[in-house]
């Protein structure tokens, strides 16, 4: 797509908080349509992917039971952008630690971290908080540079490899990470009405496309 299109975006809606996510990139300016994802026909209509949270052993049950795992992961690796929060952090990640004894959790492998599955606690530790942006943050709308997280059995991440950018810490632990196109967060700014983190990453969906499109017209 051209700088003057707007996007397809779609949300993984097979189990978690699609929902939220729906509602906040409907009014996002350079959003044509929000599909929710639940088969491999939508799924190729998208220009990019939200992965909400939920719970992430569910969710890759269930993207198994509907034939969606392979051709996420080929879209994925073939280039197509996702944002993916709390379980979607996980699903994204290349490994976890803490994974369910019972189910032999896979990854798509795309962002090069490694998690610890619900490291920030049970339910009851459940907490809130402002979070100060390391990077972009001439793009954001707040006028403090800051974004509200809302954790809930959150997430750790471990390792952030080599070209994966901190967006964000908390306790100086990274909680919001980027490379390229493909942009996760161990928090839920969707519960908070937060849309800076996917006012950033819709950017970067818009900025490296047209950049692919001005590169392919050069002679």
């Amino acid at each position: 797509f051209s700088t003057t299109q707007k996007m397809i975006i779609g949300v993984l809606a097979l189990q978690g908080d699609y929902d939220a996510h729906r509602k906040l990139l409907e009014n996002a300016p350079n959003v044509a349509r929000v599909l929710e994802v639940r088969d491999e026909k939508t799924l190729n209509q998208c220009d990019g992917l939200v992965i909400p949270g939920g719970e992430s052993t569910t969710m890759s049950r269930l993207c198994d039971r509907y034939e969606l795992w392979q051709p996420l992961q080929e879209k994925l690796q073939s280039g197509m952008g996702a944002l993916g929060t709390c379980a979607g952090l996980i699903m994204l990640s290349h490994r976890i630690d803490g994974a369910t004894k019972n189910f032999a959790q896979k990854t798509l492998d795309v962002l090069d971290v490694d998690v610890a599955r619900n490291a920030y606690g049970a339910q009851l530790d459940s907490f809130e908080c402002d979070l100060k942006m390391e990077s972009d943050i001439e793009y954001l709308t707040t006028d403090n540079q800051s974004l509200r997280a809302v954790f809930i059995r959150a997430p750790r991440i471990t390792r952030v490899g080599e070209g994966v950018e901190v967006l964000a810490r908390y306790d100086g632990e990274p909680v919001a990470v980027r490379c390229g196109k493909i942009m996760a967060c161990a928090f839920h700014p969707e519960i908070a009405g937060e849309s800076a983190l996917h006012e950033l990453w819709l950017r970067a969906l818009k900025n490296h496309d047209s950049q692919n499109d001005t590169s392919q017209n050069v002679i």
